[in-house]
């Protein structure tokens, strides 16, 4: 039996990524450090362009059974709820070939994890974790750390899928200068009940809340029976680590927001959230290359990027499909595909990170700038302004 790639990290990237492969002819080996395979958090977008990808795969069936299609995007006004443009998503499969859709992100993991087990292909192992790897002419050695001691491993290649702190990353560029650099901002986290969120947001319907300095996503989930909400604000870093340690409770964010002067209906959402989770939002210097002979990236660990256009699993997803196509085309050495990966890849998803930074400058604007923005919103209307993004969502 041919030695597998080995994808380090059993998240949205890398359990797409094992897919792709596998569509190649390619074996899939999975590595997931933690000790169960699960996702914590709550919501994802997922824009017709990553699901154009997911159907591909053969999973359209069980992603729709999962997924809830907002029909509309509302851009709102922070400090009245104005809705400045409606962004109608009625049509999305008919313009780009698939919906908007939204998942909260453990059943999305699960419908990947699922087909990974179930393809001959693929073998997925959680509670373990890649640790030394060498990279010879043809393959990578490779050092797996599990609860039972470590394994050495023969792959033909390496995926670092493991997310922003990637230990792959981690030895291919062991510099300081790469290190994880704090954005500034925070994302404040919580799922809401939908009965006990103000009527007019229990509707399928996204609503983007513009305040100076912040501002606010929310959208239903699971039939439409929660809420996810992410709250973003500039904040001095209040740790050195990225992990979620803090809690707060509705009363408390909902006081400590009191300075961006948010409007009634989204103060008392904000209050209906029992327990908000704090997130900073870290970024790391661009890479001109994701890859080092048969060893590349793949996601957050090739590209983190700001949230502001709701495309970091997108992007990871287009990543795995890119991956695989390249084997499949070239059906050639991991040093070759990877390549070609990183060629078809890095412009394109430079160029996403750059836009969401910019985004999110845009969302935060305060005074007269801010009133520019708004009028320039109502101007363009709900369909101007999707048009505005229209080049991520169409077919390359």
């Amino acid at each position: 039996m041919s030695a597998p790639i080995v994808i380090a990290g059993a998240g949205v990237g890398g359990l797409t990524a094992a897919l792709s492969l596998a569509r190649a002819g390619k074996r899939a080996l999975v590595l997931e450090r933690a000790p169960k395979i699960e996702e914590v958090g709550a919501g994802f977008q997922i824009a017709p362009n990553a699901g154009r990808i997911l159907a591909g795969l053969g999973l359209e069936e069980p992603l729709a059974a999962v997924a809830l299609e907002p029909q509309a995007i509302n851009i709102r006004r922070g400090r009245d709820g104005a809705v400045l443009a409606k962004l109608d998503l009625t049509d999305s499969r008919a313009r780009w070939g698939a919906p908007f859709r939204v998942y909260h992100r453990a059943d999305l993991q699960q419908v990947l994890l699922q087909a990974a087990l179930a393809h001959e292909a693929i073998e997925v192992r959680a509670g373990a974790r890649v640790g030394s790897f060498e990279a010879r002419a043809g393959s990578v050695s490779l050092r797996v750390h599990a609860g039972d001691g470590v394994e050495e491993i023969e792959g033909v290649g390496l995926v670092g899928a493991d997310g922003l702190r990637s230990a792959v990353r981690g030895r291919l560029l062991p510099t300081e200068k790469d290190a994880p650099v704090y954005s500034g901002l925070t994302a404040w986290r919580a799922l809401v009940p939908a009965e006990l969120a103000p009527a007019v947001f229990r509707a399928r319907e996204s609503n983007l809340w513009m305040l100076p300095g912040g501002h606010v996503v929310h959208y239903p989930l699971r039939d439409g029976s929660i809420i996810n909400v992410v709250v973003i604000v500039a904040e001095p870093p209040r740790q050195s680590e990225g992990a979620s340690i803090l809690s707060l409770d509705g009363a408390q964010l909902a006081r400590a927001l009191e300075r961006l002067r948010p409007a009634a209906e989204l103060r008392a959402l904000i209050e209906a959230g029992a327990s908000w989770r704090h997130w900073p939002l870290f970024g790391r210097p661009p890479l001109e290359s994701w890859s080092q002979g048969a060893v590349t990236l793949l996601g957050d660990a090739a590209h983190p990027m700001l949230p502001f256009l709701a495309q970091g699993a997108a992007q990871a997803i287009e990543d795995a499909e890119a991956l695989g196509r390249a084997f499949l085309q070239l059906g050639a050495t991991a040093e070759t595909a990877f390549a070609a990966y990183q060629q078809i890849r890095i412009p394109r998803a430079s160029q996403i990170v750059r836009a969401s930074r910019r985004q999110g400058d845009y969302f935060h604007l305060a005074g007269p700038a801010a009133l520019g923005r708004d009028l320039a919103i109502r101007a363009l209307g709900g369909r101007g302004m999707l048009a505005r993004n229209a080049w991520l969502y169409r077919q390359p």
